[in-house]
């Protein structure tokens, strides 16, 4: 197992497929991008799908989470969904993506294997989605979130940022929107891993206003300890249930106690928390001709040094270098 000196045991994997994205999101990168990654310095295919097989085979891991940047700029992303769904045990897989291109790879992906999406929605006006995300791409998310509702990749779930001056009123809107789509909304806290270390505390919509603008207009009852687990996000019954809502309160409600996920980076480094500032390196492991017992020897000695919590409530805290896209979402 991957298990740390504070008991908890990583069965969940982010595997991030490349830091692309063909967004530019305020919270996340300059309007000109930034330095991507050398193709030399990706794991290949090949590469993904073994360090994937000796999580799943050798080291517990039960889901695996495909992110990016954006993953659906992955070449072999479908090929490598379809060679992960062949292992034995199969693991639940699901897909982090920005819907750009979904419209066109949802019954691909559906086919290969793949189980459900994530899709980063903030917002349900157009020019307010210019606005967060530099592109005129609104239209292509939500054709790409109808397909992925068709294809069977469900249940298919949005997140969204709220953020001051900009979609900070759109709380009810959404949640009305996703209640009559079928879809499950996800809020998140803005977090400190954008590329111009511009974030800032006082200046997030916190899970406390989110809640509180939802409850101007539905009921909001807590599910519940129990049916949350390992979840990030705490959930409500809207209006009674059975539909739910989420937020994810990762800097004022931090939920590091129960963590299970283990993260691995388009180039091969394994991190043990989104916010640490530590990596330990399995490409050079696998480039040297390890054997698979090596390399979940390493794997295993990363994890036992994972941190209590992610430091957010620390004054000292310091953002990681990497930003989201270079860690995977």
């Amino acid at each position: 197992m991957l298990i740390d000196t504070y008991g908890r045991v990583a069965t969940d994997l982010r595997v991030s497929l490349t830091d692309r994205c063909n967004l530019r999101c305020t919270y996340c990168m300059p309007e000109e991008g930034l330095q991507w990654l050398a193709k030399p310095d990706l794991l290949s295919d090949d590469e993904i799908v073994r360090l994937i097989r000796i999580a799943v085979t050798e080291l517990g891991v039960t889901e695996v989470r495909f992110t990016g940047g954006e993953p659906l700029l992955r070449p072999g992303l479908v090929g490598i969904v379809e060679r992960c769904a062949e292992l034995d045990p199969r693991p639940r897989m699901s897909l982090t993506t920005n819907g750009i291109g979904l419209e066109r790879t949802a019954r691909a992906l559906r086919d290969a294997g793949l189980d459900r999406v994530n899709v980063s929605l903030d917002t349900l006006r157009p020019e307010v989605f210019q606005a967060i995300t530099r592109r005129k791409r609104h239209g292509d998310v939500l054709r790409g979130l109808d397909a992925a509702h068709t294809a069977g990749l469900t249940p298919v779930k949005v997140n969204a940022v709220l953020m001051p001056g900009l979609n900070d009123d759109e709380a009810p809107e959404l949640l009305a929107w996703a209640l009559e789509k079928g879809y499950e909304l996800r809020f998140i806290e803005q977090m400190p891993l954008d590329a111009q270390h511009g974030w800032k505390r006082d200046g997030m919509i916190t899970a406390g206003d989110i809640l509180a603008s939802l409850r101007t207009c539905f009921t909001l009852t807590p599910e519940g300890e129990d049916e949350r687990g390992s979840a990030p996000a705490e959930r409500w019954l809207v209006d009674g249930g059975p539909a739910t809502v989420g937020v994810i309160a990762s800097v004022t409600r931090p939920f590091c106690r129960a963590c299970d996920r283990t993260r691995l980076t388009a180039d091969g480094q394994v991190r043990t928390c989104l916010f640490a500032r530590e990596e330990s390196d399995l490409r050079g492991a696998l480039r040297s001709g390890a054997p698979d017992e090596e390399i979940a020897r390493l794997w295993r000695l990363a994890m036992w040094g994972k941190k209590a919590g992610s430091g957010l409530d620390d004054p000292s805290f310091l953002q990681p270098d990497r930003p989201m896209s270079a860690i995977g979402g």
